[in-house]
């Protein structure tokens, strides 16, 4: 088979027209999904939520690659979830479901013989099943307690025979299903970062204001009186360009910060005789330790400030925070 090469433009065309096609075809698949939810999908997941143990989720083939993305989604959105394949739990890893869980078994023609062959075994163990199939008068759609009718006129292949159309209107419906839990669940954005602890949402969520500070020696702070040479060395010493000015008790009176500085040069020509006090900004920016790290970003950001003094329940500085901490952590 040889490929004309002589119009690129013609070629390129062909091949976005038959891409077109494609997406046209899945998305007509995925609409006509809303149309046939009833009284099965409610059913599914009322026995999701009665559930003591884990969703399983099986499936063989291109069904089994969707049956995974779909155990993944539901763990990380409130719902206990592992993928099990059909060929390894004949030999053995039917162990790992238990009468307490929930099977959700994904077949498109709902007889595939693997996942078939679980039936006895899972009702022996009393375990309810949910089945995604697009044939509700299949073996795995009549003995389901609920069926999920993931049906598609025709594959987007134009043999209509390699799974397109059929495996995207099943993961539509495993997302919609996910959906439905989390939000039945009242599962909340902090309750999703905890199971994505790594990535820059759960940074943004779990991190607090305590986890990133400065404290102890590294606490820039100057008591009140104090000569402004004095303030201007704590600042290059601590490099975190600010010092908190603190009242004879210990509470922070206000900070003196770079920007205080630059405006001090400007109104001033001699600074040796001058106090920390006749310059600094009072009362200063602060906040508190276990605020989240996204709200001292913002505070900052309102501000246009880079760094804040963070004090506890009396006002006393504990810590400072410098918008390089948020840069390096991820938080931004």
């Amino acid at each position: 088979m040889t490929t004309d090469t002589s119009s690129p433009d013609s070629a390129a065309s062909s091949l976005r027209d038959s891409a077109r096609r494609t997406l046209a075809v899945e998305q007509q698949a995925i609409a006509a999904l809303a149309e046939r939810l009833d009284d099965h999908f409610d059913r599914a997941c009322a026995l999701v939520l009665a559930c003591q143990g884990r969703v399983v989720v099986t499936g063989m083939g291109k069904s089994g690659h969707i049956a995974g993305k779909i155990a993944a989604t539901l763990a990380s959105t409130g719902t206990p979830s592992f993928f099990v394949h059909p060929g390894e739990a004949s030999h053995g890893d039917l162990g790992m479901i238990t009468p307490g869980d929930v099977v959700l078994a994904l077949s498109n023609s709902g007889e595939t013989a693997e996942v078939t062959a679980l039936l006895p075994l899972l009702k022996r163990l009393g375990t309810p099943l949910i089945s995604m199939t697009g044939r509700p008068d299949s073996t795995l759609g009549r003995h389901a307690d609920a069926h999920l009718d993931s049906g598609v006129a025709r594959e987007a292949c134009p043999l209509d025979l390699a799974p397109t159309a059929s495996t995207t209107a099943a993961l539509a419906l495993g997302d919609a299903l996910a959906v439905a839990l989390l939000e039945a669940r009242g599962f909340t954005a902090e309750d999703f970062a905890r199971s994505h602890p790594g990535g820059s949402l759960g940074k943004r969520l779990l991190l607090r204001v305590r986890d990133l500070m400065h404290e102890g020696s590294r606490l820039p702070r100057v008591p009140l009186g104090s000569p402004l040479r004095d303030a201007l060395l704590e600042i290059t010493r601590q490099g975190l360009g600010f010092t908190c000015v603190v009242d004879t008790d210990g509470r922070l009176a206000g900070v003196y910060t770079d920007g205080d500085l630059r405006r001090t040069l400007d109104h001033y020509s001699d600074l040796s005789g001058l106090s920390v006090d006749d310059v600094m900004t009072r009362p200063g920016k602060r906040i508190a330790p276990d605020v989240l790290a996204a709200e001292a970003v913002r505070v900052m950001e309102d501000n246009r400030i880079t760094a804040l003094a963070v004090v506890d329940e009396t006002g006393r500085p504990i810590g400072a925070l410098h918008m390089h901490d948020l840069l390096t952590s991820g938080v931004i």
